[in-house]
Order: C-alpha cells, then structure tokens, then sequence
C-alpha cells in the first residue's frame, strides 16, 4: 500500500510552478562525478529525491530533487529518457538514463503514479491512485503526449500490464480489490473482476497465457485466466506479495513480499513456487536485475536502504544508505525486462 502521507495535503517539497527554474536548481548542483558514470538510480519517494549510485563503487555520488512522491520510473522507447512520475506534483521528469542527470520537464501530467508505454509505443499510460483514474495518452515520440482519454477506474488504480498486441492494459485496484482490462483502441473498460485482498503488481507469462498477480494484503499471487475472468490458481508466497521482475531465463520470474521480507522465484510453467531469498531488509519493493543476470538490486521500503543480491548464491551481500521510502530502481546496463520469447 502507499505511503500515508499521500494522502495529507501537507508537504516537505513543494515543486514550483515554474519548471524550468527546478531544472536549473537541479543542474547546478548535479555531481560532476554523477555526470560521468553509469548511475544506479533510485526513487525516495518520502523526500522527493533520487539517489546516484555508482555501479563500481556502489557508493552514492549525488542527490537531485525530484517533484514530490516520485514512485515509479520508465525509459522512453528510444532509451533516449528514463521518466520519473512526480505523484503529487503533477508532473514528468525526464532523465539521462545513464547519468540520472536531469533533462526536462512535461507539467499538467496529473497524479502520474504507475507509467508505461504499450509495446507497439504508440499508447503512454498513467494511473492516478489519488484520483481514482487511469489517463492514456497518445505517444508521437520526443515525449509529445496527447491525452486520449481520462478513464475514471475505482478505487486507488495502481500496477499496469500491457498484452502484447497492445490492444489491452490491465490496472490493478487496490482498495476495490480488482482487476480491470481496458481495451487502448477505443480506451474503454472491457471488464472487472475480484481478484483478492490489495493487488498490486502484474504479470503476463509467456504468450500472454496467464496474468500473475501480487496480493499486498495477502501471502500469495493469484494466477488469472484473463481470456475468462477467473482466477484459476494461487501461488502461496510471502506476506503482502507486491511487485514482479522476470529473472529473463525464459522460465522463471521474481516477486518481492513486503511484510515477510521475502522474495519468491516462481517457475511461469508450472505456475509453482521453486525458491526463496530471504534474509532481507524491511520491506523488499522493486528489483532490477544486472546485465549479467549475477546481481539482482532491490529497493528496502521500510529500511531507506537498497540492496545487492548475489543470484547464485541467493544472498544478500551489500546494503546502500538512501532516502525515505526508496520504490522506483532503475540502471540503463540491466538485463532485459523480458526474455527474446517473451517470458
């Protein structure tokens, strides 16, 4: 679940009208250091900031202000950008997704939590967990975005998952416990289902078959038959089972468990639990997994660390101090979101 303080009007950071003026501030204290590295960039969406890390290092080399409650974050089809939603700010900051090193900026983007471009890159999505509302945008690349629709979708709209033809997204409803499929083309809801307590993260395994779902408020992912609208299986994990990251094999994925401090490897085939790395911090979040595929990078929501786990040996072997409430994590030498066979 979301911060309480996103709820309260009161703030810390309050992003001033005037973007440019931000980017300026942002600029001038930019790192020099920061600006020739490859960054390992996180979100601390309690102090409305993002950390640098050095991918050598491992040590933080910058701090740049962000809008405020930036959680999720998403690299522009020609990697060209990484976007970080400002939450409550209304805003879009762009990124040198290298460097961290800020760009520009898009205003008037409202309650931007959730963000992802459609595989075919002509739909940008938003959900707006404040607003109850999920905004598809129409993308002419260069970061032209032109509203298409304002989609009302209760309550508190949070995770996205894009079918591969690009005709569906589906949007995870917190507090509603359901799952909603919304057709881009013509930017309509197909339909709704109850799916548990809090969903949250989403994933489709390979071909599209299943559409996995992580149970904030419960210890499992339900496994949906989408084509029906039937939840068919549930895969016992830990406690508030969050968020998803495919370990690019072909076979297996990652979710991140909140509560038990726990992250499950789940085999896409049999639908089955075949692992476990614990031994965490408070509140494992999002992942990002290295080239390589050796070292998976985990932001601690409830600890202000990150952490580097070594995935053959399945243990965690280095923790960063960061900001409030790191979410988003993201470095541009990363191992593919999804695997050549789309699993």
């Amino acid at each position: 679940m979301r911060n309480q303080s996103f709820r309260r009007a009161a703030g810390r950071l309050v992003v001033k009208a005037a973007c440019a003026a931000l980017a300026c501030t942002a600029l001038a204290g930019f790192p020099a250091t920061a600006a020739r590295a490859n960054n390992i960039i996180v979100l601390n969406s309690g102090e409305a900031t993002l950390s640098l890390i050095d991918d050598k290092t491992h040590e933080v080399v910058g701090t740049v202000p962000t809008g405020k409650e930036p959680h999720h974050l998403f690299p522009t089809p020609d990697n060209s950008s990484l976007i970080v939603a400002n939450s409550v700010s209304n805003n879009l900051l762009f990124v040198d997704p290298k460097t961290g090193k800020p760009q520009r900026w898009i205003e008037n983007i409202e309650d931007p939590y959730q963000l992802g471009f459609s595989p075919d890159n002509k739909w940008f999505v938003t959900t707006g967990l404040r607003l109850d509302r999920l905004d598809i945008y129409r993308y002419g690349g260069a970061g032209n975005f032109t509203i298409a629709k304002r989609l009302p979708l209760s309550a508190m709209p949070s995770h996205l998952a894009f079918t591969k033809d690009s005709n569906t997204v589906f949007v995870s409803l917190q507090v509603s416990g359901e799952l909603a499929a919304v057709d881009l083309p013509t930017q309509r809801v197909l339909w709704k289902m109850k799916v548990g307590a809090a969903p949250a993260g989403l994933w489709l395994t390979p071909g599209d078959k299943y559409l996995l779902v992580g149970m904030t408020g419960a210890d499992y992912v339900a496994v949906v038959d989408w084509r029906n609208q039937k939840v068919v299986k549930t895969i016992q994990v830990g406690k508030a089972a969050h968020n998803f990251r495919s370990l690019v094999d072909g076979r297996h994925v990652l979710v991140s468990s909140r509560v038990s401090n726990v992250i499950s490897i789940i085999d896409e085939a049999s639908l089955e639990k075949v692992g476990e790395i614990n031994g965490l911090l408070p509140g494992p979040d999002d992942m990002e997994l290295s080239a390589d595929k050796r070292y998976l990078w985990v932001t601690f929501r409830f600890a202000r660390r990150i952490g580097v786990i070594d995935m053959q040996t399945k243990k965690l072997i280095k923790t960063i101090a960061v900001g409030r409430s790191p979410h988003g994590i993201y470095f541009y030498d990363r191992a593919p979101v999804m695997s050549p066979n789309g699993a």
